[in-house]
């Protein structure tokens, strides 16, 4: 099982014994195929509300764990509108549109179960009054307008290579006058050119990238080895291909990896970062990852650039180049609804690809 896996699976062990019974038996009857992060998220979800309902005096149980069936029973749709309006407007960690359908989804999703699903003793659901039945949830993560989002926000065709050719010449002279920055620069550049270029040649997500391991990377073949999101075979990882564009990169850093951040034996990660007083490289974080991206966009002009825009800009761009359903299985998408975000986004490159040719006619 991988590192996320493991840890998603031990808070979710240590979480669950605070529940009440009878989400204990709504996670058991979940698929056994459903991967430890999926169900940690409905225990999270449910873990909010139960607090909320707690906190706002509609049970009078002592806690979470005590809060019985029948206090779900008697919730009006004005409690569950409350809680909506809790979500989205709280002063602290305020949930999107989106987060807030996902968690009175969780809960529609635990409702339905006990009311139509499970049985008592004698045969009757456990819940007798199903108020989620009644809640509408709008879909609101429609391809059509995610693509509206991102439009602008990517890096088209010869700006994917632009940008790592500014990584390579271009940055080095920007940050000329700056000693600190140019030295961390010459130090990782091979690095951070790599670990872009990959992304940029696979569509990698930021996950896999950096549970990437040396022995994951097959060269001859241009592939590496990843588990992927929603795959919950932990005895096997998906070969994702990566560009030729890429093979260069990936050979100047493997072979400096070892000399350049002296792991030690037992490290398998592919990318590495020596931490502040440390002498050996360990894999670098997810946040040093991104945070190196952001470093590098600001500079070429492209701000609003993060690892998961880099995905996007490939996408976009092999999208161009083959069909949906290559593109589908090339980013993972379990479903291909996800991957017409690309639809969407290649039309508007095409027009404006068209425009272009006019102005210069």
């Amino acid at each position: 099982m991988n590192i996320i896996k493991v840890k998603d699976r031990q808070e979710l062990e240590k979480k669950l014994p605070s529940m009440p019974w009878y989400v204990e038996q709504f996670i058991n009857y979940k698929p056994p195929d459903l991967s430890p992060s999926s169900l940690l998220e409905y225990i999270r979800d449910y873990e909010t509300f139960f607090s909320w309902s707690l906190a706002e005096g509609l049970s009078s149980a002592g806690s979470i764990k005590e809060l019985p069936l029948t206090d779900l029973e008697r919730l009006r749709m004005e409690s569950i509108d409350h809680f909506k309006m809790y979500l989205a407007s709280r002063k602290e960690n305020a949930n999107t549109r989106t987060t807030v359908s996902r968690k009175l989804s969780s809960l529609r999703s635990l409702f339905h179960y006990l009311s139509q699903i499970a049985e008592d003793d004698d045969f009757y659901p456990p819940l007798k009054r199903n108020v989620m039945a009644k809640v509408e949830i709008k879909r609101t993560h429609k391809p059509k307008d995610t693509a509206a989002k991102l439009e602008g926000k990517l890096l088209q065709e010869e700006e994917i290579v632009e940008f790592i050719h500014y990584i390579k010449t271009g940055y080095p002279q920007d940050v000329a006058k700056n000693k600190q920055a140019l030295y961390s620069y010459e130090l990782n550049k091979v690095r951070d050119v790599c670990i872009i270029s990959l992304i940029l040649n696979s569509g990698l997500r930021m996950s896999e990238v950096y549970n990437l391991n040396v022995d994951d990377l097959d060269m001859k073949k241009k592939l590496v080895h990843v588990y992927r999101k929603g795959k919950n075979d932990d005895t096997f990882k998906t070969p994702v291909y990566f560009r030729e564009e890429a093979v260069d990169d990936l050979n100047q850093y493997l072979a400096l990896r070892q000399d350049r951040y002296k792991p030690v034996k037992k490290e398998k990660a592919l990318f590495l970062a020596i931490a502040n007083g440390k002498k050996e490289g360990e894999r670098m974080t997810k946040r040093a990852i991104q945070e190196m991206v952001i470093k590098y966009a600001k500079r070429f002009g492209k701000p609003y650039l993060s690892v998961h825009k880099l995905r996007h800009s490939f996408a976009t761009d092999y999208y161009l180049r083959n069909d949906l359903y290559k593109t589908q299985e090339q980013l993972g998408h379990a479903s291909p609804e996800t991957t017409q975000i690309y639809a969407h986004l290649t039309d508007k490159t095409m027009e404006q690809a068209i425009d272009k040719k006019r102005e210069t006619q």
